[in-house]
């Protein structure tokens, strides 16, 4: 059984959820997180899957362990091995399958709904519910690349998920769990307010752990859901 290569860009942005469900599963993780001094590997060649977690950095950002990101994503993307992008990494996927990422009109941070698109049913990622109410942060947004089938979007970000044959792309978070949310919501509440937190989509620490004991456990049955079927195409 071959490992699943995980890269982590910064301490705040772990595997959390998904580094549970993998030792469920009794799969092997190689997590690489280049902020603490881990290198990116040069080649997939030897691994079964490919996740790529968030962080608060704009894809956009010259970046050399992000652009490493995008080369072996595409490494992947042309060898079969499974990608999934969770946030930036799903902005990394875009940028790296012909899409783009720039800054949204309006940046989501917390629990909020998010719409699946008719084609999300026949591609069995998310399940059968018509909406999830799931985590999100980020400022930018990535498009849905060429040949790619977008799957989600909410009221303010027309482009939660894609997806590229086995590869999903996602703007928001499945991986949370109890302990890196919990971190999150007192980043929230240390952070220096400014404009976005006059809009509602933009939730201070309290609102975030409040929706947390109602969502944390429906989003991680999704999380299970997606991470399943993503390793349904692993090497």
């Amino acid at each position: 059984m071959k490992p699943v290569l995980v890269l982590q860009h910064l301490p705040d942005d772990g595997p959390a959820f998904l580094a549970t469900w993998l030792a469920a599963q009794g799969r092997p993780m190689d997590l690489r997180h280049t902020s603490a001094g881990d290198a990116f590997p040069d080649r997939i060649e030897g691994y079964g899957a490919l996740a790529v977690l968030g962080g608060e950095w704009s894809a956009n950002d010259e970046r050399p362990s992000l652009r490493l990101a995008e080369g072996l994503i595409q490494q992947a993307v042309a060898a079969g091995v499974p990608v999934l992008g969770h946030c930036l990494g799903g902005q990394l996927m875009s940028r790296a399958l012909g899409g783009s990422v720039a800054p949204t009109p309006v940046p989501e941070r917390g629990w909020h709904p998010v719409d699946l698109e008719p084609a999300a049913a026949a591609h069995d990622w998310f399940g059968t519910a018509a909406t999830l109410t799931l985590f999100q942060w980020h400022s930018d947004a990535f498009t849905v690349p060429p040949g790619a089938v977008g799957l989600a979007a909410s009221a303010v970000c027309a482009h939660q998920a894609f997806a590229l044959g086995p590869h999903l792309a996602m703007q928001f978070h499945v991986e949370v769990d109890a302990p890196k949310l919990a971190a999150w919501a007192d980043e929230a509440d240390a952070a220096v307010p400014g404009p976005r937190d006059a809009l509602g989509s933009w939730h201070g620490g309290a609102r975030m752990r409040g929706d947390t004991a109602h969502c944390l456990a429906a989003s991680q049955a999704v999380a299970a859901q997606v991470y399943a079927q993503w390793l349904r195409f692993a090497k």
